[in-house]
């Protein structure tokens, strides 16, 4: 079982040509709502990819809470761990221009209230066959579900985003970490891909930096390096490609995929959630990535 201790935001998105400038307003051409938080979309993300996946993580007692709950069963993922508490869910406002990139700023909410794992969510971790974290609880929760991962002797996956200092006890206790290449260069202060894979690999014991168009890069301490292109392709919406990545990445470890068909399988995956719109809604399923896959 791959576990997902992380957040749940209904995602408000505006489409718009062009990206406005500080102090600019411009027009958007259409607006959506459409639940997403790194979490849930990396839950959502392995549970259509394949993997049995259980999501530990909160929402508030209003509607975009109960719409997330209801999306992510939906989608197969074991919402047991997910808490409700009294006021409003997190929510994250998304801007996506006519390129496909976009900006987004996130309001906690219930995530805010999460300062530890429960006893109930120490149990699915110390259970489970991989665990995903992320940085949109407070840091402190982040850091206590990681070390009760790795005293339970569970890989950690981190992807560490929204990008901000890590605390040594949370480097300590993650197995492999997924950045970004803007994520990778701000955690290590060393700018270029491969440079900062090695600096990484000072950090954990296994790296892959994702770089967009480019593909993604790996790295482990024993050694092996390997660079994977990523699937051209026109792309509609980037939102929720990382996590997608992530998502179909530890589905295909836990199933024990050779590290060349692991990544091959997650950026495959990405791939296809880059070409629809959304979050949650652009998520591929396992037929999908296969077909693609050829």
């Amino acid at each position: 079982m791959i576990s997902v201790f992380g957040s749940a935001n209904m995602d408000l998105v505006a489409y718009v040509s062009k990206a406005p400038k500080l102090g600019e307003t411009v027009t958007g051409h259409r607006f959506r709502t459409v639940p997403g938080g790194k979490g849930a979309n990396q839950a959502i993300a392995a549970a259509r990819a394949g993997g049995e996946v259980a999501f530990l993580g909160a929402v508030g007692d209003d509607g975009f809470g109960a719409e997330m709950r209801s999306t992510l069963a939906e989608a197969g993922v074991d919402v047991r761990g997910l808490r409700q508490v009294p006021g409003p869910s997190g929510i994250a406002h998304i801007m996506v221009d006519d390129d496909g990139a976009n900006s987004i700023i996130v309001v906690p909410g219930a995530n805010g209230t999460i300062t530890g794992p429960s006893g109930e969510d120490l149990a699915a971790i110390a259970s489970s066959s991989v665990l995903l974290l992320q940085l949109e609880l407070p840091m402190a929760a982040v850091v206590a579900a990681a070390q009760a991962g790795n005293v339970a002797g569970v890989p950690v996956f981190l992807t560490p985003a929204p990008a901000q200092p890590l605390p040594a006890e949370l480097l300590e206790a993650v197995t492999t970490i997924v950045p970004n290449e803007h994520e990778a260069a701000a955690i290590t202060g060393v700018q270029g891909a491969e440079a900062a894979l090695e600096a990484l690999l000072e950090l954990v014991e296994e790296a892959v930096i994702t770089l967009g168009s480019d593909g993604a890069l790996y790295g482990s301490r024993s050694g092996e390096r390997l660079r994977v292109p990523a699937v051209k392709v026109d792309a509609v919406d980037t939102t929720a490609a990382g996590d997608t990545f992530v998502g179909a990445l530890a589905v295909a470890r836990t199933e024990r995929m050779p590290v060349a068909d692991a990544l091959s399988f997650a950026a495959t995956a990405a791939a296809l959630s880059v070409q629809r719109e959304g979050a949650s809604t652009s998520m591929p399923t396992r037929r999908e990535i296969e077909d693609a896959l050829g």
